[in-house]
């Protein structure tokens, strides 16, 4: 594949198909640590491969490499003006499957909310 990618998470250009991973907004440990582990396998299946509810996002690999399997309590994305835009797609991603936060985890979605202007 060809083309350039825009990493929302750190803000780079990228040119290279080999240098952007796919992440999952919230990762598959992070599910199964707040209820994911409850699901059937089908249900599993879906939510890691959910193109509906902003779950998957094509980033550098560097950015997803650092973020891993962290909550926004343990990790956020460089560019503080995605901080709305990411915290809004977590939650909902949390709130369909109905995955449970922590509360580290709310109070720094709450402080990402508090960048949002509209």
């Amino acid at each position: 594949m060809s083309g350039t990618w825009y990493s929302e998470y750190d803000g780079l250009t990228i040119d290279s198909a080999s240098r952007i991973d796919i992440d999952h907004v919230v990762p598959l440990k992070e599910a199964w640590r707040s209820g994911a582990s409850e699901w059937s396998t089908p249900e599993r299946r879906a939510f890691a491969n959910d193109l509906t509810h902003s779950q998957l996002i094509a980033v550098s690999y560097s950015s997803n490499r650092k973020k891993g399997d962290k909550d926004p309590g343990n990790w956020k994305p460089p560019v503080q003006s995605y901080w709305c835009t990411y915290s809004r797609a977590w939650i909902s991603v949390k709130a369909t499957y109905q995955l449970t936060a922590n509360p580290a985890e709310a109070a720094a979605l709450s402080e990402m909310l508090d960048t949002c202007t509209i």
